[in-house]
C-alpha cells in the first residue's frame, strides 16, 4: 500500500529533525538497555511539559476537556476516511472524589487530542529511539495512565504479545507524571528477561496469532496480566530474574523493549496518582498488522497496518500515517528531504585491502562484484 493514500503537505515547515536541547545518548545507556532490556533517562521530559501533562490529567479526569462534552453524530466520518468515537467523561453525577476514581487507562489518544500526538512525537524522546532501535522510528501507540490510589497493577506481560513487529523492534517510553515508588504502584523489571521469547497463549484461549509458536519446546502460558501470580504463567518465568523496582521522578522516561517481562502492583497510597503518558514504536522498516482503523489503512492481501502510524523519524520504504494535528516529524518531510538525511547511511561498503584484510570502500552500483 502506498503512503500516498494518506494526505500529506507538500513540504514541511522545518527542514530538520534538529533541535537545541538534543538529547545524546551515552555508549554506557546503550550498553544497559541492550543488556538489561530498559534505560530509565532522568528528566528527559521538562518541569514545564510535565505541568501541562499532570493539568490534562486532572482536567481528563474531571470531565472538563472540552472533547469530552462534544460527540460525533452517528456516522459522521472525518476526512481522512476514518471514525472517531468521542472522549468518554464520567457521569456527570458522581463526585470530584468519584470521578478521579472512574479511569485507569485510555488507549490511543493521540489520534483525538492533539495533546497526545505532541507528546508522543516528543523529540527527546524520538531522540533516544533514534539511538537505541532507529534510526528509522514508527510511532505506534499512547496510553495515558491515571491510576489513582487503590486502583491494581498489570501483572507479569511482554508488550510485544500484544503489539508484535516483525522484525521485533517495539520499545515502550514511559513518562513518570507523578513521582512513583513501591507505595503508589511503580513499574518491577525482570532484569535481562529481554532476552526470553514471546510466550504463546493457549490455542484453546483463541488467540492463535501471539508469541513464537516456532521454537522448540516453547512454553505456551496462561492468564499474561493477571495481577494473581498463581494465575500467570509467566511469573515462573520471571522468577529466573533479578525483580527491579523501577523508581522514576517526574519527568523521567523508562524506556523498554518488547521483550522485558514487567508489570506494577496495586497503588497502596491513600492520596497519591501514578500517572504515567505512555507510548510504543519500532524501527519504521519493521513490519505489524497491528492498530490498522481502516481499509484505508490496512492492506487487504498483506494485512499490513504500518500506514496507520506515524513516520516520526528517518525513512521507510513501507507505508505510514501523517500527524493528524500537524506536530512536525519526519513524515511531514518530502520525499526527496527523508532521502537526503538517510543516504549517508550507504555511502561506504566493505570491501578488499590490499593486504588480503576486509576495509571500506565507497558504494558504488555500478562496481561489478568479484
Amino acid at each position: 500500500m502506498s503512503t500516498e493514500l494518506l494526505e500529506r503537505p507538500t513540504a514541511a515547515t522545518e527542514t530538520t529533525m534538529d533541535h537545541g536541547d538534543r538529547y545524546t545518548v551515552s555508549v554506557q545507556q546503550y550498553i544497559n538497555f541492550q543488556r538489561n532490556g530498559f534505560l530509565v533517562v532522568p528528566q528527559l521530559v521538562s518541569a514545564g511539559e510535565i505541568d501541562e501533562l499532570r493539568q490534562h490529567t486532572e482536567d481528563l479526569m474531571q470531565g472538563r476537556l472540552p472533547e469530552q462534552s462534544r460527540r460525533m453524530a452517528a456516522g459522521d466520518v472525518p476526512e481522512n476516511g476514518t471514525t472517531v468515537q468521542g472522549l468518554e467523561a464520567p457521569p456527570q453525577h458522581l463526585s470530584a472524589e468519584e470521578k478521579a476514581q472512574y479511569f485507569l487507562r485510555i488507549h490511543m489518544l493521540h489520534r483525538q487530542l492533539e495533546l497526545h500526538e505532541r507528546y508522543l512525537l516528543h523529540p527527546r524522546v524520538l531522540d533516544v529511539l533514534e539511538a537505541i532501535i532507529g534510526p528509522d522510528v514508527l510511532a505506534l501507540q499512547t496510553m495515558l495512565f491515571l491510576k489513582p490510589p487503590g486502583k491494581p497493577g498489570q501483572g507479569w506481560h511482554q508488550d510485544r504479545f500484544y503489539i508484535p513487529t516483525h522484525p521485533n523492534t517495539l520499545c515502550g517510553a514511559w513518562i513518570a507524571i507523578d513521582d512513583t515508588d513501591e507505595q503508589n504502584g511503580a513499574m518491577w523489571m525482570a532484569l535481562g528477561s529481554g532476552a526470553e521469547p514471546i510466550y504463546p497463549p493457549h490455542a484453546d484461549l483463541g488467540y492463535t496469532a501471539f508469541g513464537q509458536r516456532d521454537l522448540n519446546q516453547i512454553q505456551y502460558v496462561n492468564g499474561v496480566s493477571d495481577p494473581d501470580d498463581e494465575k500467570n504463567d509467566l511469573s515462573k518465568i520471571a522468577d529466573k530474574y533479578p525483580q527491579v523496582l523501577v523508581t522514576a521522578k517526574a519527568g523521567d522516561v523508562v524506556f523498554f523493549n518488547g521483550h522485558i517481562l514487567h508489570r506494577s502492583k496495586k497503588n497502596w497510597s491513600t492520596n497519591r496518582n501514578r500517572r504515567s503518558f505512555v507510548s510504543h514504536y519500532c524501527n519504521a522498516r519493521s513490519f505489524t498488522q497491528w492498530g490498522g482503523e481502516s481499509p484505508l489503512t490496512t492492506d487487504a492481501l498483506t494485512g499490513i497496518t504500518n500506514g496507520a502510524h506515524i513516520l516520526a523519524r528517518g525513512d521507510t520504504h513501507l507505508p505510514f500515517a501523517q500527524p493528524r494535528f500537524g506536530t512536525f516529524c519526519a513524515a511531514r518531510l518530502t520525499p526527496e528531504e527523508r532521502r537526503e538525511k538517510s543516504e549517508q547511511c550507504a555511502v561506504m561498503m566493505m570491501g578488499d585491502m590490499d593486504n588480503g584484510l576486509m576495509g571500506l570502500t565507497p558504494a558504488d552500483p555500478e562496481i561489478a562484484h568479484d
